[in-house]
């Protein structure tokens, strides 16, 4: 495996990237989100890539404009469409020799990928999309998500004893206990149907992929149809599938959805 960085331009912008070369046609772009940089929370990414390259797939990372070495503002991921079309001209450019590029994206990357509908892409990898609108409101967790961590909270002995010793406040978990008894019914936001309309204009594979312990994929699942085949769940992983075992599952996913 040979890792080159170098740089690519975005509407007069210059974009930082990184090429982990593999022989295979099949490649993966990997999408930051938030404002990560392309190694990834925990320098993740960067290790995907590696290990991804060993085994023959090239893969693809950028920092969008204004993040990290890239140059421009950073205007956030609804924004990002170009950004995206100007990386998959690029990896096409940097490795002629692929036939299929597959985009991958967690929490606002998944949706910008779907977003985009005109970059190129041949399959989507969705981990964790994020639905919520950029109100600069923070949305309570579904009901659904409040149930899960009171399961996980009785499961410790360390919440008992703060219960019965009066550390936990007896109005604050009846007002948890009283949100987690609604349905789980939300009405979808207005980017929750444009992820759906999008996804179901895509003319490749759409694979989501998500994080049990995560409340942004809980928020997800509150909106969406529980029986979607497309969506798969890792146990006890949180958003970035730092844990060893997530971290392994999420590689066996990726590399099922690049074969």
């Amino acid at each position: 495996m040979t890792r080159r960085h170098f740089s690519f331009l975005c509407e007069g912008e210059e974009l930082a990237a990184t090429l982990d070369h593999g022989a295979g046609t099949t490649g993966l772009l990997v999408v930051s989100g938030g404002n990560e940089l392309r190694a990834g929370a925990f320098s993740g990414q960067a290790h995907l890539a590696a290990r991804l390259a060993g085994v023959g797939f090239p893969v693809f990372r950028f920092d969008r404009r204004g993040v990290g070495d890239s140059s421009g503002l950073n205007r956030g991921f609804l924004h990002s469409g170009p950004d995206i079309r100007a990386a998959v001209a690029s990896f096409r450019a940097q490795a002629p020799h692929l036939r299929r590029i597959v985009g991958y994206g967690i929490c606002d990357a998944a949706t910008a990928l779907v977003l985009t509908a005109d970059a190129g892409l041949d399959a989507l990898i969705l981990a964790n999309p994020w639905v919520l609108d950029d109100t600069g409101i923070e949305a309570p967790p579904p009901p659904a998500a409040i149930r899960a961590r009171y399961r996980e909270k009785l499961l410790r002995p360390a919440e008992w004893r703060r219960l019965l010793t009066g550390g936990i406040s007896p109005a604050k978990l009846l007002r948890g206990l009283t949100t987690a008894a609604r349905p789980n019914a939300a009405q979808p936001t207005p980017l929750a149907n444009a992820l759906r309309h999008g996804i179901a204009a895509f003319g490749g594979p759409v694979h989501i992929l998500l994080a049990e312990r995560d409340r942004t994929a809980q928020i997800f699942t509150a909106q969406w149809e529980k029986a979607d085949p497309h969506v798969a769940c890792c146990p006890g992983a949180s958003h970035a599938f730092a844990e060893k075992d997530a971290k392994e599952w999420l590689y066996n996913q990726i590399v099922k959805h690049l074969t």
